[in-house]
C-alpha cells in the first residue's frame, strides 16, 4: 500500500495503466485467450523498469521522458499485432530491422491494419491536441513531474519488477515454440530476452567435416538409390522454373458460380505431374526466400530473410550447377533488382543475367504491385527465351510473376472474371480474382512456349512462392465461405500447400502424386532429370522422383521445431511432448502422430543447414550477374562504336585510294 500511495498522483501510475491497455490490446489480438490478470504480472514490471530509470535520473523533462517511453512501447506493441495479423509470430528486433521495407510495400502493409488497431495510439493524438490546444496542460503535466519519489519506494519497485520479470522470462526460456514463449513470459519479456539471448549466446556450429551429405540424409531417414529412376531423362533440355505469386494448391480444380478460377493451371495440372502435398520453405524474405531455397536447397536462416546476410556467401547453387554444365542461366522479375537485395542474392547464387524493371518498363498503366503485369511479364520474357534458344547451349530460366502480389489489388480493365456479391470487397474475392488474372496471363505463355516449340524441349516446372491468404487476416465470414469451398477448417496445413507442376518431355504425363515436399527438393529433383549429378553438392532437399517418405523442417511462418512429414505437420508447444499435431489429409488436431525422431532431426537438419553456409568462404565481388538491358546497351554502344571506326576507316581507305588516283589523273592535264 506505502508503493501506491506514494506513487498514486505520479505520471509513474498514470502512464502504467495506459500502456497496460494498449498491451492488453495486443494480446487480445495475437493470443488465443486474450489477457487475462497474468498479464499484468508479465508486462508491467517492464513499464516499471523503465519508468524507474525516468524516475530516478529525471529532474527536468521528465514528462517528456515519458512521452518518449510511452511512444516507444507503443511502437513495438504495433509492430507485433501488425507482423503476427500477416506471418503468425511474434515480431522480433529481427523483423523490426526489415522495416525500411514497409515503405515500399505500402499498400500491403496498409491493408493488414484494423480501424480499431489505431485506437492503441488515441492517448498520443490527445496529449498532441491538448499540448497544442490547452497550453495549461503541459504545466500540470510539469508539476505532476516534479513531484520526488522515494528513492528507497522507487528502488523497492524496481527490485520487485526486475525479480517479477526475471521469474517470468526463467521458467519458459526453453520453450520452442515462440508464441507459446512470449505469452508465458509477456510479449515485452520476451523482446527483451531475445536481445539479451542472441547477443550472450552463441549458436553452436556444426564443424564443416561433419556435414556430409550422408549425414543429412541420415538425418532425413533417406538413401540415395544406386540407379536414380529418370536420371539424364531430359538431358540437354532447356529448364524453365516459373515462380507464381501466392498461389495456394487449393484454388487448383477450384470452381465459384460454376467459373474455374485457374483453368490454364487446372489443364497444366491434369496433363503433367501435379505434387499435392508440397509446401513453401519461405521464410521472413518470403518470396525472396523462395528464390533463395529454389536455387540452393538450402534451409533459410531463422530470424532474418535470406537475403540479408546470406547472401555474403559464396553459396553453391543450381545456377552454378547448370553453367558448369554448359547452360547459360537468367533470371526475370518485372520489380527493381535492389528490391529485397536481389542484386546480391542474383551474385551469390551465380546468375549469369538478370531482367529486371529496367527492361520491363514502368509504364503506369501496365504497373500492378511493384511492377509491370504478368502480361507484359511474359510477352517480353518469351522473346529472350527464344533468343537464348538460338544458342546450341541449352539455358535456365527462373521467371517470378508479381501481379497476385497482397493486398491482390487489380485495376477493373483486368478483371477476367465476376465474383459473388458476398466475395466483393473480402480479401478472399479479391485474392481469387487476382489469381485468375495471373492464370489468364500464364496461359498465354504456355501457349507462347508451345507454338515457340519450346516447350517440347525445355523442362517447365510451375510451384507458388509462399502463403496467399493469412488465416489471421481473414474473418469468421471468410472462414466460414473457404471452409464450405474446401470441405475442411482453412487451417496451416492449406495456407502452407502450394503446388508443385511438372512437365518434362518423355517423362512426365497426367498424375496426382502425394509425395511429400518442399521448395528445398526442386534442385536435387531438376538436376536428376537433367543428368547433372549433385555428389560434390550438399543439399538438405531430395529427389522427388526417387524418395517416397520427406521430413520438411519449418521456419518462420511457424514455430521452431515444426516440420511436416508424410501424414502429418507437427507445431510444439513447450516441448515435444504438449505439441499439436495436423493431418494433412483433413487439418484434424491430435495429440500424438509423429515421432519425437523426426522433431529432434528436423532441428539438428536446421543447424546444420546454418552451419553449413556460415563457414562458406565470402562471395567474390567480381561474381556479380549481368544487368541485361545494360549489357545490350553496351553491346550496342561497342557495336554503333565499331560501326563508326569500320566507316572512319573505309572513309580513310577511301581517300587514300581516290588520292593517287586524283594525282595520276591531274598530272596529264597539268
Amino acid at each position: 500500500m506505502a508503493l501506491f500511495k506514494e506513487l498514486k498522483s505520479k505520471l509513474f501510475i498514470f502512464f502504467t495503466v495506459i500502456l497496460f491497455l494498449k498491451g492488453a490490446l495486443a494480446w487480445f489480438v495475437v493470443f488465443d485467450n486474450g489477457p487475462s490478470w497474468t498479464t499484468l504480472l508479465t508486462e508491467i514490471p517492464v513499464f516499471w523498469i523503465v519508468f524507474c530509470f525516468i524516475e530516478w535520473f529525471a529532474t527536468k523533462r521528465k514528462v517528456l521522458y515519458y512521452m518518449i517511453a510511452n511512444f516507444l512501447i507503443t511502437l513495438l506493441y504495433f509492430a507485433v499485432l501488425m507482423y503476427y495479423k500477416y506471418y503468425g509470430v511474434i515480431a522480433t528486433y529481427h523483423a523490426l530491422g526489415q522495416a525500411d521495407k514497409v515503405t515500399k510495400v505500402g499498400e500491403s502493409t496498409y491493408s493488414l491494419m484494423d480501424p480499431y488497431y489505431l485506437l492503441i495510439f488515441i492517448d498520443i493524438i490527445i496529449f498532441a491536441a491538448f499540448f497544442m490546444f490547452r497550453p495549461k496542460s503541459i504545466a500540470k503535466m510539469k508539476a505532476m513531474g516534479m513531484q520526488r519519489t522515494n528513492r528507497r519506494v522507487l528502488l523497492g519497485a524496481f527490485i520487485l519488477s526486475v525479480a517479477l520479470c526475471i521469474f517470468n522470462i526463467w521458467p519458459n526460456h526453453a520453450s520452442m515454440n515462440e508464441t507459446k514463449k512470449a505469452e508465458e513470459m509477456g510479449i515485452l519479456n520476451y523482446e527483451v530476452y531475445t536481445i539479451v539471448n542472441d547477443t550472450t549466446k552463441e549458436e553452436e556450429i556444426i564443424p564443416k567435416e561433419e556435414i556430409t551429405q550422408e549425414a543429412i540424409d541420415r538425418l532425413k531417414g533417406i538413401s540415395k538409390p544406386a540407379n536414380p529412376q529418370f536420371y539424364g531423362a531430359d538431358k540437354g533440355k532447356n529448364l524453365i522454373i516459373i515462380q507464381m505469386e501466392s498461389f495456394q494448391n487449393f484454388l487448383i480444380g477450384l470452381k465459384i458460380d460454376g467459373q474455374e478460377i485457374t483453368p490454364n493451371m487446372n489443364k497444366l495440372a491434369a496433363d503433367n505431374f501435379h505434387f499435392t502435398q508440397f509446401f513453401t520453405s519461405a521464410g521472413a524474405g518470403t518470396t525472396s526466400d523462395a528464390e533463395y531455397t529454389v536455387n540452393t536447397s538450402l534451409y533459410v536462416p531463422k530470424n532474418e530473410p535470406a537475403i540479408q546476410n546470406y547472401v555474403k556467401k559464396a553459396l553453391p547453387s543450381l545456377p552454378k550447377l547448370l553453367e558448369a554444365n554448359g547452360y547459360s542461366t537468367a533470371t526475370f522479375h518485372t520489380n527493381d533488382v535492389s528490391f529485397w537485395n536481389r542484386t546480391e542474392l542474383y551474385k551469390a547464387i551465380g546468375f549469369q543475367k538478370y531482367y529486371d524493371k529496367t527492361f520491363y518498363g514502368d509504364n503506369q498503366d501496365e504497373h500492378v504491385a511493384f511492377g509491370a503485369n504478368d502480361e507484359v511479364l511474359y510477352s517480353k520474357t518469351i522473346d529472350v527465351l527464344k533468343e537464348m534458344d538460338k544458342s546450341e547451349q541449352p539455358f535456365y530460366s527462373h521467371i517470378l510473376s508479381m501481379t497476385a502480389h497482397h493486398p491482390f489489388h487489380l485495376p477493373e480493365s483486368m478483371y477476367k472474371m465476376d465474383l459473388p456479391d458476398e466475395l466483393e470487397g473480402t480479401l478472399v474475392g479479391d485474392y481469387i480474382r487476382s489469381q485468375n488474372y495471373a492464370d489468364y496471363a500464364l496461359g498465354q505463355f504456355i501457349d507462347d512456349l508451345k507454338s515457340s516449340g519450346l516447350w517440347d524441349d525445355s523442362v517447365v516446372l510451375l510451384y507458388g512462392d509462399h502463403q496467399g491468404i493469412s488465416k489471421f487476416l481473414i474473418d469468421d465470414k471468410e472462414k466460414d465461405y473457404l471452409k464450405n469451398i474446401l470441405g475442411k477448417d482453412y487451417d496451416y496445413t492449406e495456407v502452407l500447400n502450394i503446388p508443385l507442376i511438372m512437365h518434362a518431355p518423355g517423362v512426365t504425363y497426367p498424375s496426382e502424386i502425394k509425395t511429400t515436399g518442399a521448395q528445398v527438393d526442386i534442385m536435387p529433383t531438376v538436376a536428376n532429370l537433367l543428368g547433372v549429378s549433385m555428389d560434390n553438392q550438399i543439399h538438405f532437399g531430395q529427389d522427388l522422383l526417387n524418395q517416397t517418405s520427406n521430413v520438411l523442417p519449418m521456419r518462420h511462418f511457424l514455430p521452431t521445431g515444426s516440420f511436416i512429414n508424410d501424414t502429418q505437420l507437427f507445431i510444439p508447444g513447450i516441448e515435444y511432448k504438449d505439441g499439436i499435431h495436423y493431418s494433412i489429409e483433413d487439418n484434424s488436431e491430435s495429440t500424438t502422430g509423429s515421432d519425437e525422431w523426426e522433431y529432434l532431426n528436423a532441428l539438428k537438419l536446421l543447424q546444420m543447414s546454418d552451419s553449413f553456409v556460415k563457414q562458406l568462404p565470402e562471395a567474390d565481388p567480381s561474381d556479380a550477374p549481368v544487368n541485361a538491358v545494360e549489357f545490350a546497351n553496351d553491346a550496342d554502344a561497342a557495336s554503333t562504336e565499331d560501326a563508326a571506326s569500320t566507316e572512319d576507316a573505309a572513309s580513310t581507305d577511301d581517300v587514300a585510294t581516290e588520292s593517287p588516283s586524283a594525282s595520276a589523273e591531274a598530272t596529264p592535264a597539268e
